[in-house]
């Protein structure tokens, strides 16, 4: 820096004892002709020498571009004689003499994140779910934000994604509602595909086969009504559908499986009888008492039966109760 400095320096003074020069050469010489051409050359000279002193001193980022910064200095010292290079060391001196520090920044400028469609940590608590899209969905102004929580539905199951869709399409922007009724019949279309497919399928199957397949169309016809896409007499057919299918498959052979399936398709139906039914049949298949509990809570309370809930409730794990929907329902009931 000191180098620098004294280099500097040294170009400068050179420039003005050779610019002072050529003006006494200039008052002195007789020949007029002689003197300018002489005025001429050390005036240039004592420009580019200037332009380079002062060129070295400038900050590196006022140094660019290369050779345009020092040609501009040269330029109003040569053709501006002795006011201009007077103008540029009254101009550059000072404000290089007192530059002012750079403070070191307590913060630092960063671009607002995308939106996530959960938290990057879970944490073991009911609280957290995915209602953070529908608040998005209802309060955020901006369409983008909206269309951004629809995109994010892509990575959710079909029963949270849902909800949120269907809550898209009263989104007064009509692009956010085209996306959300086409993430919708996408998911429609691909579930009413397979049930087709099996559909043919069952037409040519025999025993065994004919009961895997009337297995699978009963779940995905379950499918259409757990993720909520039928709704009102649409629902209603669907859900018979999937009782029918149920049954023709219990009739060929046994499945426990599929009997808490006709519970759970019962019980959305208003069937209590039916759904205790399929649940007994069910345990007797070999599943767990445990996991037939809410279902048989579900339907001692669609039975009016209110005085069974609470017992059944309690009889559940306190690691389960813990967990949602059953945190409310123990809250209530217990």
């Amino acid at each position: 820096m000191k180098v620098r400095l004294l280099s500097s320096a040294a170009l400068i003074l050179s420039a003005t004892v050779i610019e002072v020069g050529g003006w006494s050469h200039l008052g002195l010489h007789p020949a007029l002709a002689d003197g300018l051409r002489y005025f001429v050359l050390s005036h240039a000279l004592a420009c580019a020498l200037l332009a380079a002193g002062l060129w070295r001193l400038l900050p590196a980022r006022y140094q660019q571009p290369w050779p345009w910064a020092p040609l501009l200095l040269f330029s109003l010292a040569f053709f501006i004689p002795v006011l201009g290079a007077l103008g540029i060391l009254l101009a550059l001196m000072p404000a290089l003499w007192f530059q002012r520090r750079r403070e070191s920044k307590s913060w630092r400028a960063v671009s607002a994140p995308q939106l996530p469609f959960r938290p990057m940590t879970e944490q073991r608590s009911p609280l957290f779910n995915d209602g953070g899209l529908q608040d998005v969905l209802k309060l955020a102004p901006d369409p983008d934000q909206r269309l951004a929580a629809l995109l994010a539905t892509r990575r959710m199951t079909g029963q949270s994604a849902v909800p949120i869709l269907k809550l898209a399409l009263r989104d007064p922007v009509d692009d956010v509602r085209l996306l959300a009724y086409s993430m919708l019949d996408q998911q429609e279309t691909r579930i009413n595909e397979r049930i087709e497919a099996l559909l043919t399928r069952l037409t040519i199957a025999q025993g065994r086969q004919k009961a895997a397949l009337h297995a699978a169309l009963a779940r995905w016809y379950w499918e259409l009504a757990y993720l909520g896409l039928a709704q009102g007499s649409v629902l209603k057919h669907v859900l018979m559908q999937a009782r029918d299918h149920v049954e023709s498959a219990l009739q060929i052979s046994s499945n426990p499986e599929l009997e808490l399936l006709g519970a759970r398709i019962a019980l959305e139906q208003g069937l209590p009888q039916e759904a205790r039914l399929f649940l007994r049949r069910a345990e007797q298949g070999g599943i767990a008492a445990e996991k037939l509990t809410p279902f048989r809570a579900e339907a001692a309370f669609l039975a009016t039966e209110y005085a069974e809930v609470p017992g059944l409730l309690a009889s559940l794990p306190s690691d389960v109760l813990r967990r949602p929907p059953f945190t409310d329902l123990a809250r209530y009931w217990l």
